[in-house]
């Protein structure tokens, strides 16, 4: 074989590779003649549970590198916490500077104003406990952490789940990756944005009491909240992915809407920092909002090509 062609095949071989893993076909026997097939011979039970053992040690593989990548990004962001504290904190200092935070000067007149004025918020919270600071300085460089090593942590289990969807399903879920963090991180800013500014100040001002927080409880609280509005704002992806591997459609989704409306009460009460209606319904208006895209994605995901007018 020539050098070059050599050369050639090898710059190739991952291309080959994954081309090989999107157009394999899947096992298409059902689940239920398997195990009934397995149940009915001590040879068949045996290979359910082979099957079974090779599927755990494939997941046991991808927990293990999801949670290398979750601990090298978190030790990566090391560097920045200190700054991502200070802009956590932003929503609990004084609010009238808060409002002076705006983009004059540019980005960079904003991040100097917006970590000044974190400082202040800083200087409002309490340590009591001795390592304290330091729970606080984990939990926040482990929210981004998560962040960063999210497109990894996605892909792995894309890899886990692919080889039981056919080609085009595949495929669809690969392209949906990426877009897997910017879901997140639009939930994460509209939380800090959004819901933070006005949480926190009813929540420090309430009843006049003279608040003195921990750097401990405000940060769960924070980070807490970051994390799990930005899962919620995964709704229209998963919606729309989960129905262009045809498992769901839009009809379904719409048919059950009174009870997605529960779900989001129960969820929103659960996550909400407060127990007043305001607070609770800054986070169900926009979950039920989400519920009503993720209706609108599935219908696009599973909408059906035009027919061809016949001719004559």
């Amino acid at each position: 074989m020539p050098p070059m062609v050599r050369i050639v095949k090898f710059l190739t071989s991952p291309f080959r590779l994954v081309r090989d893993f999107l157009y394999q076909m899947p096992d298409d026997t059902p689940l239920s003649e398997t195990v009934g097939s397995a149940l009915g011979s001590r040879e068949g039970l045996a290979g359910l549970w082979e099957g079974l053992a090779e599927h755990l040690q494939a997941l046991r593989g991808h927990l293990f590198r999801s949670v290398v990548a979750l601990s090298l990004t978190t030790v990566i962001c090391f560097s920045v916490s200190e700054d991502l504290m200070r802009m956590l904190a932003l929503p609990v200092g004084d609010p009238a500077a808060a409002a002076d935070v705006g983009m004059q000067g540019g980005i960079i007149g904003w991040w100097q104003k917006a970590q000044a004025q974190g400082a202040d918020g800083l200087d409002r919270l309490q340590v009591i406990e001795p390592t304290e600071a330091v729970g606080v300085f984990m939990r926040v460089s482990l929210l981004a952490g998560v962040i960063l090593a999210l497109p990894w942590i996605t892909l792995e289990l894309f890899l886990f789940v692919a080889p039981g969807f056919m080609p085009r399903s595949r495929i669809v879920l690969m392209l949906g990756i990426p877009l897997v963090t910017v879901f997140f991180l639009l939930g994460a800013a509209f939380c800090f944005l959004v819901m933070l500014p006005t949480a926190i100040p009813f929540l420090y001002t309430f009843l006049g009491f003279k608040a003195a927080w921990r750097p401990s409880a405000y940060f769960e609280l924070v980070t807490t909240l970051m994390f799990w509005i930005g899962v919620t704002f995964e709704m229209p992806l998963v919606a729309y992915l989960l129905a262009a591997a045809r498992l769901i459609t839009a009809r379904q989704l719409a048919s059950v809407w009174r009870f997605a409306v529960v779900i989001i009460a129960v969820v929103a009460a659960a996550i909400t920092p407060t127990v007043d209606p305001v607070n609770m319904g800054l986070v169900m208006a926009p979950m039920a909002l989400l519920y009503v895209i993720s209706i609108l994605a599935a219908m696009v995901a599973r909408r059906d090509p035009k027919k061809k007018p016949r001719s004559g």
